[in-house]
């Protein structure tokens, strides 16, 4: 510190301004002001050891002799050097006979390493996680997709909330033929939907080559809807007949293959149900629903309806067709025909079944068809052969419609 005259101004060099002691009494610098925290992560300071290890029988310094001739500037050095013999003793290692030193600190792991049972993403912190729980019913073949909550969403909105809802896809294949959807949940990050969405006219061969696509979006009145994020899991992971639980971070969009193999793409499927009556001597024919129909208008859906034959049909009297339904892709008929028939003669005839889409001043646009009869394959053969050996047994299956139906007029 800098000693003034009488009347001089008085000057400090920031150094010293940084470094004062506030303790009541003159004001002095000192060395550190660290040295009023003993914290020594890494071990002693190289000084500490020798001075806190001296012996007990070292001589003292007289304080007799330098009490007459103590001037400020030894003050403060000796206050310096107790200070320093006083953090010493806090650092000591201590000897054989002695316990613990009480002053050390108990050692802690760093604050910052991420605990590897509860370790979380980025994606998962920032956009959120998805409790949902998937149930493949084999002998109805549909697959139920019950949405439960989501927790910790990614704010979309400008006040800090968002709209959510969750939409569903399976692939290959994305489209709206088999996008499902909840309603949407406003103003929330943590919405709770408990809904149940189901695809119709799931086969086993979907469950092992497809996979579900689950997304969480935020709605927006005014522009396009937001994606937040998204998870999928593949369907050979479940078992037939048993719920699994899923609660899954949510991830960034992943890309959709462009390259999948064209071959896999259909026309839809169609659950027919076949029944010799023999009480009305005839084959009972019902159209319960389709899913997944390709789109054939511009706003990307279809008006389906269904038209049924009996072949050969010489006098062209075998001709059934259901309602239309309007702006679906999955529509529901339920609507049941009657062919009067002797049983014996169905292993001639031949029954076809197309879908189309109805449009008003133009003609119906075919979307695929399914023939059932002696001479089909698969699972069209073997559902014509049970119906012909299980009377009045009402037997419903799924049939893939083909875009290609041969002998059948393709015009309405």
């Amino acid at each position: 510190m800098t000693l003034r005259r009488r009347g001089e101004k008085a000057t400090i060099s920031i150094q010293e301004h940084m470094a004062i002691d506030v303790c009541p009494g003159p004001i002095r610098p000192i060395k550190q002001i660290s040295d009023y925290f003993p914290r020594f992560p890494r071990g002693l300071p190289p000084d500490a050891g020798p001075r806190a290890a001296a012996p007990p029988d070292a001589p003292a310094r007289p304080a007799a002799a330098s009490a007459g001739r103590r001037s400020p500037s030894d003050g403060a050095r000796d206050d310096d050097e107790d200070v320093d013999q006083l953090f010493g003793a806090y650092g000591a290692s201590p000897g054989p006979s002695l316990g613990p030193s009480p002053a050390r600190p108990p050692a802690k792991p760093p604050e910052d390493e991420p605990d590897a049972d509860g370790y979380e993403s980025d994606d998962c912190t920032a956009l959120g996680t998805l409790d949902f729980s998937l149930l493949y019913d084999q002998e109805n073949n549909a697959l139920h997709c019950t949405i439960s909550k989501a927790k910790g969403l990614k704010p979309m909105d400008h006040n800090g909330l968002a709209d959510p809802y969750v939409k569903l896809h399976l692939l290959p294949g994305a489209s709206k033929a088999n996008k499902l959807r909840t309603k949407t949940l406003r103003n929330t990050l943590n919405p709770t939907w408990n809904e149940t969405l189901t695809y119709y006219g799931i086969t086993d061969e979907d469950m092992i080559r497809k996979t579900l696509r689950i997304s969480v979006c935020d709605e927006d009145k005014f522009r396009h809807n937001e994606f937040i994020g998204e998870t999928r899991v593949p369907l050979k992971k479940l078992k037939p007949n048993h719920t699994k639980t899923f609660s899954i971070c949510l991830e960034k969009q992943l890309p959709v293959d462009k390259t999948e193999d064209k071959s896999l793409e259909e026309r839809g499927r169609i659950l027919i149900s076949l029944k010799y009556s023999s009480q009305k001597q005839g084959l009972l024919v019902g159209i319960v629903r389709c899913a997944h129909l390709a789109a054939m208008d511009a706003n990307g859906y279809s008006d389906p309806y269904v038209k049924t034959y009996l072949k050969p049909d010489v006098d062209k009297k075998s001709k059934h067709k259901t309602a239309v339904k309007k702006k679906t892709l999955n529509p529901e008929f339920n609507e049941e025909f009657c062919y009067e028939i002797k049983h014996g003669d169905l292993a001639k005839k031949t029954l076809e079944v197309t879908v189309w889409d109805y449009d008003i001043g133009k003609s119906n646009d075919f979307i695929g068809g399914v023939v059932l009869g002696i001479n089909a394959k698969g699972e069209r053969l073997k559902h014509w052969f049970d119906c012909l050996k299980n009377k009045d047994k009402r037997i419903e299956r799924w049939h893939t419609l083909t875009n290609e139906l041969p002998g059948a007029v393709l015009s309405d």
